[in-house]
């Protein structure tokens, strides 16, 4: 009896885990943008709603990965005008929990985006996905340090706009 409450256990997990390795299904709501929008009210976006945002992409190194990656996405000024925006800062959470605080004076400086291709491909949430603010790095020196790399959450699953 114990062996099979093991084996069903064991399967269970297995089976709740299995999607981690996924990439985003486009019709599920990965992103929820709330706080202050133009109309006050929460957004939620699907990853076929980013994909109908302007694109945006650009190649850079980061400290995660080997070598230079393809990133492409929207860019965090097209995304915060989706929602029309009215804040100075983003309170970005992970899946994880992880939290980040993303200033919008950023977005026209550096030209950060909201990324859900890398190298051509979605990114399963092992892989930093389905959602990733990324900055282009190998653009400006000033952006290859800590204070930089702590506004690039990835697993993103939530904006607080203050």
């Amino acid at each position: 009896m114990r062996l099979l409450a093991l084996a069903t256990f064991a399967f269970a997990l297995a089976f709740a885990q299995a999607p981690i390795t996924r990439a985003a299904d486009s019709g599920a709501v990965i992103l929820t943008i709330d706080g202050a929008t133009g109309d006050g009210k929460a957004h939620t976006f699907t990853l076929d709603d980013l994909k109908k945002l302007p694109a945006a992409g650009f190649k850079t190194k980061t400290p995660w990965h080997d070598g230079p990656q393809q990133f492409d996405g929207v860019l965090m000024s097209d995304l915060m005008h989706a929602v029309g925006a009215k804040g100075k800062v983003l309170h970005v959470r992970a899946l994880d929990d992880y939290k980040s605080d993303v200033p919008v004076a950023d977005f026209d400086k550096y030209k950060p985006i909201m990324a859900y291709l890398q190298n051509g491909k979605p990114m399963s949430v092992r892989d930093k996905g389905p959602l990733f603010v990324v900055y282009p790095y190998d653009s400006d020196a000033a952006l290859r340090n800590e204070t930089f790399y702590t506004r690039s959450p990835w697993q993103v699953a939530a904006i607080t706009i203050e």
